[in-house]
């Protein structure tokens, strides 16, 4: 387990709603006078959660590229997942199981926002190449509005073993493209299935491509060729949710 800080009203909101026996302490700016920010530093205190006024720089410095508004939580993160966690985790999913993969997504917002849609669609588990993708930074987590800690991300040393592991297990493993002609919708998502994002700029990798069991595309008919990874994953996991029945 190692601390990170958390910036900005609504990610510091979360942790003390739904994890605050892991926040360890609550930074607030010298000065600030948002009735938000107020409440929180309060709340925190009702919680024995130290409380500390702390000027602007050191919130700048601490929060990094992230916006704090005023307000940062140091925050204990659990135990981060590995390959040897994903058989239990498949195994507990069981025909359930929903997996997502990012194959290389860089962008901070991105995975942020991909981790949002996963915790919303009850995502067995993340997984990520460990060489080619952004880390749990302080962005990552405000993006995520929470799903960071409530979805397992697992960094793969090598992702095509990862992925045979999937399929050894009985998962079906559908990556997402957009130079073929099956539509995503003309895909069986019910029981284990693994969805396969690529990076930004050049899609899937081709090993992975290669290990994957079916290869789909999201039907575009207007004038643009791509969408953006994260909306590209919302619409994805939710098309799964949806077969699966469990947007009743």
């Amino acid at each position: 387990m190692s601390d990170s800080w958390i910036a900005g009203i609504n990610p510091v909101d979360g942790a003390l709603n739904n994890d605050a026996e892991r926040v360890r302490e609550v930074l607030v700016e010298i000065g600030q006078r948002n009735p938000r920010v107020q409440e929180l530093a309060e709340r925190a205190r009702g919680l024995k959660i130290a409380v500390h006024q702390r000027p602007r720089e050191q919130l700048d410095r601490l929060a990094g590229e992230a916006r704090h508004q005023g307000v940062i939580a140091r925050y204990e993160a659990p135990p981060t997942a590995s390959e040897s966690d994903l058989p239990d985790l498949l195994a507990k999913a069981g025909s359930e199981a929903l997996v997502l993969v990012l194959d290389g997504v860089t962008d901070p917002h991105n995975l942020g926002a991909c981790l949002r849609s996963a915790a919303a669609a009850r995502v067995t588990a993340v997984i990520v190449p460990k060489d080619r993708a952004v880390g749990l930074t302080p962005v990552v987590r405000r993006a995520s509005a929470g799903g960071a800690d409530r979805v397992p991300l697992i960094a793969a040393t090598n992702l095509a073993r990862v992925l045979r592991v999937l399929k050894d297990a009985g998962v079906w493993i559908t990556g997402l493209a957009g130079d073929t002609e099956t539509s995503i919708y003309g895909i069986d998502l019910k029981g284990p299935v693994a969805l396969v994002m690529g990076s930004e700029g050049e899609g899937m990798r081709r090993l992975t491509r290669e290990t994957c069991d079916f290869v789909a595309r999201i039907p575009m008919p207007g004038s643009m060729e791509s969408l953006n990874v994260s909306v590209a994953t919302g619409i994805v996991l939710f098309e799964a949710l949806r077969q699966r029945g469990g947007l009743a």
